[in-house]
């Protein structure tokens, strides 16, 4: 069957149908895109001018393009828990990608990691659950990483276990495996001729879901969730992107010619995407939000002007792209440079559904609604960070981070030291004020602690 979602789609609807006795037009259509480690420079409407990325940089201009957006992590199973369930990593206890694996710790470590889940919980209320139970359709395509990696055990944390009435791909896998080209197999999606590019695949079951929704003139809203398997390694694209970026070649924003191809390959998928929600009319009620996992891979991708990338609590490993639009809520061509969150998107896509948040819920994460349309800024003072995990490189420092205003404070488990930097006249981080602004700094790391006792934040230990 071209499109196995079809006959899932039929199954679900009838079980669904019960919970949405009235339509509800005037809620948006809620489209999600999460791309794999696309770092905050890679995109033209970020100012990388070596990488060709029209079709995102014309979505940039038809809504509110963030500049201090940031991932909940520096590694993505982390960010994607906060997304599905707006809440802190470090509250989740699920703070590094899945599973945590020994050999992710170096030699003759100072400190062992913190316990990470390798699930997340079915008790856990999701996004996909709380917008399912109030009339929409569910639908998800690409990496969930949110799921052991036990064979027999895996499948009862899937997706469609998690409030999706729709999975195309999702499963505890954090990438393709050997390649992004045919053979592959995920659930409900298995390569079908040989050659065959894994992104413009997950595309083209998007794009069929979307003809038909429209098609069928469907009551119900639709929150689809496209969480991208690329940019993340192995590094594969199209052998006529390659050759264009061969024949670049290394270049200030391009350190490695197969990311920039992959990452022009995902422009055409968001754009492919893009074009029949206009095409079927579904763009002028659609809120898109477009944004990334983690920051990227240091080892592929050129991450100036920020510091380090991917597994660091360095900017180049938390801020990401993020962009949003919102036809008649969100002014076109604007920019915000106020500092939001991953884990933001819960409280924000619910208060653009008309969901109200669970009762007795933290407040990890606060609606953009009100900062997209305008109407009011954000109440919250600072974000925070916990990473007591070793990522796979196994190079970063065990610590947690914080933001208040433009100060960054990042604080070393294995020392106690801290590092101070003001973000506004040094986005790099090269200028630690720790010892220059010694009070700030105390009071910064007093705050961050405080935090992490409030919501339980798990710590590494000594040997």
């Amino acid at each position: 069957m071209r499109h196995p979602w079809l006959l899932l789609f039929v199954t679900q609807f009838l079980a669904v149908s019960i919970r949405a006795q009235e339509p509800v037009l005037e809620r948006p259509n809620v489209l999600l895109v999460l791309v794999d480690d696309l770092g905050w420079s890679d995109l033209g409407c970020y100012g990388n001018q070596a990488v060709d990325t029209p079709r995102i940089d014309a979505f940039s201009r038809q809504g509110m393009r963030f500049t201090d957006a940031y991932a909940a992590a520096p590694v993505c199973s982390p960010t994607r828990a906060s997304i599905m369930t707006g809440k802190t990593p470090a509250r989740l206890g699920i703070t590094n990608h899945m599973p945590d694996r020994p050999s992710f710790t170096p030699e003759d470590p100072v400190l062992l990691p913190a316990k990470c889940e390798d699930r997340l919980p079915l008790a856990e209320v999701t996004l996909a659950e709380l917008l399912r139970d109030s009339g929409y359709c569910t639908a998800f395509f690409g990496k969930w990483h949110l799921a052991p990696q036990r064979s027999g055990e895996d499948e009862k944390f899937f997706p469609d276990q998690q409030g999706f009435e729709i999975n195309i791909g999702g499963n505890g896998q954090g990438g393709p495996g050997r390649s992004f080209f045919a053979p592959y197999e995920f659930p409900n999606l298995v390569s079908q001729s040989d050659g065959e590019y894994l992104p413009y695949r997950l595309g083209e079951e998007v794009v069929a879901y979307l003809e038909d929704h429209a098609a069928r003139s469907e009551s119900r809203p639709f929150f689809l969730a496209l969480w991208n398997y690329t940019v993340h390694w192995p590094m594969d694209a199209p052998a006529d992107l390659l050759e264009k970026y061969r024949a670049k070649g290394k270049q200030r924003g391009i350190r490695d010619v197969r990311y920039a191809a992959m990452t022009e390959a995902l422009d055409q998928v968001i754009g492919r995407v893009l074009d029949v929600l206009d095409a079927t009319g579904l763009a002028r009620r659609t809120l898109v939000v477009f944004t990334s996992d983690n920051g990227a891979l240091i080892s592929v991708a050129d991450c100036r002007p920020l510091r380090k990338g991917k597994g660091y609590l360095y900017e180049a490993g938390i801020r990401v792209p993020m962009i949003v639009r919102w036809p008649g809520r969100v002014t076109p061509g604007t920019t915000s440079g106020t500092p939001v969150v991953s884990t933001d998107l819960f409280a924000t896509i619910l208060d653009a559904a008309g969901v109200g948040m669970p009762s007795g819920y933290p407040d990890d994460g606060e609606s953009l609604v009100p900062l997209l349309s305008g109407s009011a800024p954000l109440s919250r003072e600072a974000l925070f960070f916990h990473y007591p995990n070793y990522a796979f490189h196994r190079d970063n420092r065990l610590g947690g981070a914080m933001r208040r205003g433009d100060l960054k404070l990042i604080e070393n488990f294995d020392d106690g030291s801290v590092e101070l930097y003001d973000l506004r006249a040094d986005l790099g981080e090269r200028r630690d004020l720790a010892a220059e602004r010694a009070g700030e700094a105390a009071m910064m790391r007093r705050e961050l602690a405080a935090w992490r006792e409030r919501v339980g934040a798990r710590m590494p230990t000594r040997r």
